[in-house]
């Protein structure tokens, strides 16, 4: 048996003794130099603008899916309500028949799809659960084509522009109030990783991304869709609002020691211009892919899911919760 003690400090690490040969070896610890072994992934990135045909929309999202496969894409992810244009501008009762099963047929095809090219493939749909119940979801099926299960979009917005209330029931926020596998956060065992997905104005809530990371997420995907009112008249504002949303989805990357990925729809509908600016940002929010406000665009990029190591024990956030000091959140607001 081979026994090792400290028996004093070495440059910039710590001397030690090997019991068993006498033998003594200094060894340095430098956060910096932690080394894993790379586990890479290539995540593919949709980046489209919709028209009135749901059809259209499909094939035009199908197309683009087999664009990044051939670019080498391993986990694809679409925006928001990929099929339609955005329709929660208006409160329109003829907006319901877009609402569909999921499972359903355009998870059965995305299915088959992700099958033949061996991918992974998120997508954003418009979920009819019952007569009257409606969610905003996103379904994840594996590089086998396995249908792994759907996340219910648990952050409503009700605003000018996005009058989602109208539409959308929250997810459920506990197993006991649904299906097994269909309630509050989700985590999905892919192929290619351990995916945490949140959808739009989840990502301006750090209680989601914290769950979902707690989950073990190794990646947070944020199917999203989001843009500049046309009509209004400061640019500060449109640039501060762009600043916003994107900042607060690294700043999770950073709280969490993940990557984060946001894919946003593009072009104008409506009174609303959405401003693309999908990106992928590493575990310490370093932007890794920027895409363009007013363009369509396909991206592929790399990272390496081992990172998340390195960036964990570098900046030990996890570590140094005081869980036991935090049931005050779960309070809507603390009053003196």
């Amino acid at each position: 048996m081979r026994f090792i003690g400290a028996v004093g400090a070495a440059a910039g690490g710590v001397q030690v003794l090997d019991l068993k040969t006498q033998s003594s070896k200094s060894y340095v610890y430098l956060r910096s130099k932690i080394k894993t072994m790379p586990r890479p992934v290539k995540v593919g990135l949709v980046q489209m603008s919709c028209t009135a045909e749901v059809a259209a929309n499909f094939d035009k999202a199908v197309a683009k899916i087999r664009e990044v496969a051939a670019q080498g894409a391993q986990i694809i992810c679409l925006q928001e309500l990929f099929k339609s244009l955005y329709f929660c501008d208006v409160e329109d009762h003829a907006n319901f028949a877009l609402g569909e099963a999921i499972p359903g047929p355009s998870t059965d095809a995305l299915s088959a799809l992700a099958a033949e090219l061996g991918v992974v493939i998120i997508a954003s749909l418009f979920e009819k659960r019952a007569a009257g119940l409606y969610h905003n979801t996103t379904a994840v099926l594996d590089a086998d084509g396995t249908y792994l299960g759907k996340y219910r979009k648990m952050h409503i917005p009700d605003d000018p522009g996005y009058y989602e209330k109208f539409y959308f029931t929250p997810g459920d926020a506990s197993p006991g109030d649904a299906s097994p596998g269909e309630a509050g956060y989700r985590v999905f065992d892919t192929q290619f990783g351990r995916l945490g997905v949140l959808i739009c104005w989840d990502q301006w809530y750090p209680e989601a991304a914290r769950i979902t990371c707690l989950m073990g997420a190794e990646i947070l995907f944020y199917p999203t869709a989001i843009g500049w009112d046309v009509h209004e008249k400061e640019e500060i504002i449109n640039q501060e609002q762009y600043s916003a949303w994107q900042t607060i989805q690294r700043s999770h990357a950073v709280a969490n020691g993940v990557y984060v990925v946001s894919v946003n729809r593009v072009g104008r509908e409506a009174d609303q211009q959405f401003w693309g600016g999908s990106f992928v940002a590493n575990p310490f929010g370093r932007l890794l892919y920027l895409a363009p406000h007013d363009q369509e665009e396909n991206a592929v990029v790399e990272i390496d899911l081992d990172k998340t190591e390195y960036y964990r024990t570098t900046w030990p956030y996890l570590r140094d919760r005081r869980i036991d000091s935090y049931a005050p959140i779960l309070k809507r607001f603390i009053d003196q």
